[in-house]
């Protein structure tokens, strides 16, 4: 029967899946041998793909022994290599960052087969040298077996439940020496004693000091004490009131900033005296004055600026912060600021006097903010981590509105632009599809309907108009108000207000003296600019989409201007500290505006704008171009050896130019609008049926304007009417186009009302004029450039004047 077994278990398809984790499981070990963390990296995420697909496998086998096996050795392995800073040091740099990358996904992976690592860790044996001899070890497992017995005549199915399964293990006993083993045991001695005797010590002097009524002895480390508690925190007996605690918080905050202080301890003792100060009822002024050195505590912890702080002390940070507001919405009688001396603070306890504490809790609340950016810009914009850290958003925003309403009856005017400027921050990039789904479907909606909506919220435009307006009128800072101005465009824009963000850009002048200002404020301001051509676009006014939108896309640097990420061909050009504050600066991923669709904006307009002036002023030699890149796009597609069907935006929009170029409006609307464009462009905007016919229109026209001007010298006279079926325009819109063409000169025809007819004048010079006149125009420039270049060289009149 025993064939038989082999060859069933053979044929199962687990032992198939299993060989392929086994194979990889080989390669990840050979690679954890040579330090190949790269290597490691790109194994694991395999393996764990391929244990993902044999999961219906394992949900009836269970957790195969050597996956636990893998997954415990390799986190131990990281974390040995974590530990070894010179190990670390010698590592290349793909090395390094695929090590910490590895190590936070073993850690995060081995949450979900916690029990199973913690079990195998229980029962791994170790080898240990004793005796010289081999002890054999056995372990024993249950598990579900199921095997198939096959013969000429029958196939038997056994399932085997709970079956006993024995492993063996042989460990080595091998002995060093008497003299080595006897010597081991005597230092193991050594340090008891050493040990005992400090211990003894340590009591004595405790002894002596609490007779000596000095208090207790406190183990320190790095000048901060790590023993917490009532208890321990004071001497026995000790009376606790407001100077005893504010004269232990002066003694842990004379530890912050100093090298080798433990933060986290540091935090834990503050928490720990703010719990002293709660049971013993010494007030909320004390309390307040806790809760702000801890604040100021967590935003210390990670000393460097770059660094961003963890998910536990992020969500501890906004708790003290809840909490603190807490406490001064409850407490009218505490008044807190930045020019209250420390001497002059009230914490005690009096019927009289309200408490004064030092502290401004506005910079707390602009720090957190700053933080949450932080965060933001650190995390992976594409992960679920992403979207979970950005659910806290809501918490920030509910916070500034706490201060909001606070400082709005206790703080200064400068305080309080400041903390409205926060709110502007995080609400102008929004687009508020409530009020634009009300906008919408306003006129059938009952009163009641309206009402109801209204209860739910306020609409942005109104929050965004009340908080930007007060700046206006009581901000006395350039940069508060450059920015509030900024936004409340971007916000107009963003909802399709063109004419209310075109004038607040007209009269507030920011374009003069823009290039002073700050980088940050500069980049709000691109985005401002980017924001206000997509909202002209939108509108069908393609002339000023167009000159919004070609200072950012005619420099090849959108992306750097807009702070959503570094070129890489600039890297050179800055060195390392550069890069980190030019790093520090970018926008979050929620924030971004989308390059493609801002790329596929400008193209379109310069088409739009492009090709009837290129049909216009084709034999003219002082023509110029409207659009560099619309005209190196165009001469990309033109070298393209091989031209078959269109796959890029790029690709789309020089397609539908060539078409419109022969006055084809139906290919070029195709190569616009169709399925892949409106996934990657169209779709993206709010309105999107509404752009496509605005598109459309435009196309139409554009199409008629150089048609007409292509083909003009070829007719004697044309009717409307066949422009009106050809372009599918109706009658009035070819009158008008035809009507502007002539007036401004660009046409040189007339119209016959009585049969709808547009009479050409012949008066356009033919291909063969043409030419020449652009021969006689150069040859006249090259005469004037001669006579003044011998003018330089021999004075006027031949220097005839010049001479003895």
């Amino acid at each position: 029967l025993v064939p038989l077994v082999l060859l069933s278990v053979c044929k199962n398809p687990c032992m198939n899946r299993f060989e392929e984790l086994t194979n990889l499981i080989k390669t990840i070990r050979n690679a954890m041998k040579i330090r190949d963390m790269s290597k490691c990296l790109e194994e694991f995420e395999q393996l764990c793909r391929a244990f993902l697909k044999s999961k219906t496998i394992v949900d009836k086998e269970g957790v195969p022994p050597f996956y636990i096996r893998l997954l415990a050795d390799l986190e131990d392995y990281l974390n040995q290599l974590w530990e070894d800073k010179e190990g670390k040091k010698k590592m290349n740099k793909n090395n390094a960052k695929a090590l910490s990358t590895l190590r936070q996904k073993i850690r995060k992976y081995n949450r979900d087969y916690e029990t199973e690592i913690t079990s195998y860790k229980e029962v791994r044996l170790f080898t240990t040298t004793q005796n010289g001899r081999f002890l054999r070890r056995c372990l024993k497992i249950k598990k579900n077996v199921h095997i198939t017995l096959t013969n000429k005549e029958r196939t038997y199915d056994l399932h085997l439940k709970n079956l006993d399964i024995h492993y063996e293990t042989l460990v080595s006993d091998k002995p060093g020496s008497e003299a080595e083993r006897h010597t081991s045991e005597k230092k193991k001695e050594d340090r008891k004693k050493r040990h005992r005797r400090k211990e003894r010590l340590e009591e004595e002097a405790e002894e002596e000091a609490q007779e000596e009524g000095e208090g207790e002895w406190e183990k320190v480390k790095g000048g901060v004490p790590l023993v917490k508690g009532n208890l321990k925190m004071f001497a026995k007996g000790t009376e606790i009131n407001t100077t005893v605690v504010v004269k232990k918080l002066n003694e842990i905050l004379q530890a912050r900033g100093k090298k080798g202080t433990d933060r986290a301890a540091q935090i834990e003792l503050l928490h720990a005296l703010a719990n002293i100060s709660n049971e013993n009822n010494l007030g909320e002024g004390i309390l307040v004055k806790i809760k702000f050195n801890i604040i100021a505590s967590l935003y210390d912890y990670n000393p460097n600026l770059a660094a961003f702080m963890k998910a536990d002390m992020w969500k501890t940070c906004l708790d003290c912060i809840d909490e603190l507001l807490d406490i001064l919405f409850n407490n009218n009688n505490i008044f807190i600021g930045e020019n209250i001396a420390e001497d002059s603070e009230n914490l005690a306890i009096t019927d009289s006097q309200p408490f004064r504490v030092r502290g401004c809790i506005l910079t707390l609340v602009e720090r957190m903010d700053e933080e949450f950016t932080k965060i933001m810009q650190n995390t992976d914009p594409h992960s679920q981590e992403y979207v979970d850290n950005l659910k806290d958003e809501g918490r920030v925003c509910g916070i500034i509105d706490r201060l909001l309403g606070y400082l709005e009856t206790k703080g200064s005017t400068e305080e309080v632009c400041r903390v409205y400027l926060r709110r502007i921050m995080h609400t102008y990039y929004k687009f508020d599809y409530k009020a634009h789904r009300r906008a919408l479907g306003l006129q059938g909606e009952t009163k009641s309907e309206q009402d109801a909506e209204e209860s739910e919220g306020e609409d942005s435009a109104f929050i965004m108009d009340r908080l930007c307006k007060f700046i206006y009128a009581k901000d006395r800072t350039d940069r508060i108000r450059t920015c509030a101005i900024l936004c409340h465009i971007y916000h107009h824009a963003l909802h399709s207000r063109w004419y209310q963000a075109r004038d607040l850009m007209l009269m507030s002048h920011l374009q003069d003296n823009i290039q002073h200002a700050d980088p940050p404020v500069q980049i709000l301001y691109n985005r401002t600019m980017v924001q206000l051509g997509i909202c002209a676009f939108r509108q069908g006014m393609i002339k000023d989409a167009h000159n919004a939108l070609l200072d950012i896309q005619s420099s090849g640097r959108a992306k750097e201007l807009l702070g959503q990420g570094l070129l890489m061909r600039n890297m050179q050009e800055r060195n390392a500290e550069q890069e980190k504050i030019e790093k520090r600066r970018q926008v979050p991923f929620h924030m971004h505006i989308n390059l493609e669709l801002l790329e596929c904006v400008y193209l379109v307009s310069a088409m739009l704008l492009e090709i009837p002036y290129m049909a216009a002023h084709e034999f003219d030699a002082r023509r110029r171009m409207i659009s560099k890149q619309f005209h190196h796009q165009l001469r990309v597609g033109e070298r393209q050896p091989l031209l078959g069907p269109p796959e890029s935006m790029r690709e789309h929009v020089v397609a539908a130019s060539k078409s419109m170029k022969m006055g084809d409006w139906r290919t070029c609307h195709s190569f616009i609008i169709n399925e892949k464009m409106n996934s990657k462009v169209w779709d993206l905007f709010p309105e999107t049926q509404c752009v496509r016919e605005m598109l459309v229109r435009k196309i139409q026209e554009e199409s008629l304007r150089t048609y007409l001007f292509t083909y003009s010298s070829v007719y004697d006279s044309i009717s409307m009417e066949t422009l009106n079926e050809m372009f599918e325009l109706e009658l009035p819109t070819v009158h008008s186009i035809i009507s502007k063409m002539i007036i401004n000169e660009e046409l040189m025809a007339s119209l016959d009302q009585p049969t709808q007819t547009v009479v050409m004048h012949r008066t356009e010079p033919t291909s063969l004029q043409n030419m020449a006149l652009q021969l006689a125009e150069k040859l006249g420039g090259l005469v004037e450039n001669n006579e003044r270049i011998f003018d330089l060289k021999q004075g006027v009149y031949g220097g005839y004047f010049n001479r003895g």
